[in-house]
């Protein structure tokens, strides 16, 4: 297995995510946001031809690769009645981005869907399966992730958007069930069950996000946790992924100091960050250390 975490949870800038990766003795980032010195913070698709140089530099002298790219494209923030060539133009800036870095995995979504929407329109499956050819074209595999997008919207729908678009594959994330409606099921819909989720898309699964939460009714959204604290089955799943012989990428996103989709977060302390960040890290990989321990003591 591969041990990676998505960058811009442990630091904004591209030291500070390198230097927290070399910390844990990880050699891989989750890239999705980034800093670089005197250039504004932004997704690495999206921040100049000159910031994006100057990073390929930095993270080539630490020796750290960029494993996954946690891109923006069709994510939770657009809607499938935005114009489709705003996602073309960071499909074509991701491409040979992730080229010259040689990462493998994309990280999609399938647009955010309407409040009461539970069906998804064929708009979406059309966008999905462009951008999945594209992707696979040019030599990169494009995972989607369970989130507050239409594929997230139960199992049965990601199972439906995978068949719709050929060469898909999954990205899981184990907390995003917690806070996430189940659209299958009738109103009002209950949330989402981490467990239920995972055995129906598991035989798709190339990538594992792992956060861990517990929904908080009061305030009707969820608490973060460390991972195997809260509800999201981290640890059965990793078991479960493990048994079966998984042995690809497992990325930290701790959602504990900072939230990266909410818009009244105030910019996070940096100290905090990384001290968060490296010991989620620790503390996953005491976790997959005891899993691995029960599972000699059974065999």
């Amino acid at each position: 297995m591969i041990l990676t975490g998505i960058g811009d949870e442990g630091a904004n800038s591209i030291d500070g995510q390198i230097a927290a990766t070399k910390e844990l003795g990880w050699r891989h980032i989750e890239m999705r946001g980034v800093e670089v010195p005197g250039f504004a913070k932004a997704n690495l698709h999206d921040i100049p031809d000159k910031a994006f140089d100057l990073a390929v530099d930095q993270l080539g002298t630490a020796g750290v690769g960029i494993y996954c790219f946690g891109s923006t494209v069709m994510n939770w923030a657009k809607k499938v009645s935005d114009p489709f060539d705003i996602t073309l133009a960071e499909v074509r800036r991701a491409i040979p981005r992730m080229q010259r870095l040689g990462t493998k995995y994309i990280r999609v979504m399938s647009f955010k869907p309407g409040d009461d929407e539970y069906k998804t329109p064929p708009e979406v499956f059309r966008r999905v399966r462009e951008v999945t050819k594209m992707f696979l074209d040019a030599g990169i595999q494009p995972v989607h992730e369970n989130c507050m997008n239409y594929g997230g919207m139960s199992w049965q729908h990601a199972l439906e958007l995978l068949d719709k678009a050929p060469g898909l594959k999954w990205v899981f994330d184990t907390a995003n069930p917690i806070f996430n409606a189940d659209r299958s099921k009738a109103k009002p819909w209950p949330k989402q069950d981490p467990w239920e989720f995972w055995i129906n898309v598991r035989d798709h699964v190339v990538h594992i996000h792992v956060k861990d939460a517990t929904w908080n009714p009061a305030k009707n959204d969820a608490d973060y946790n460390w991972p195997g604290e809260g509800q999201g089955r981290v640890r059965d799943i990793l078991k479960d992924a493990m048994a079966r012989g998984y042995d690809a990428g497992i990325s930290i996103e701790p959602h504990m100091v900072v939230v990266f989709h909410d818009a009244t977060a105030k910019a996070s302390n940096d100290d905090a960050m990384r001290a968060n960040y490296i010991e989620y890290g620790r503390r996953l990989e005491k976790v997959i250390d005891e899993v691995k321990t029960e599972q000699c003591k059974a065999s």
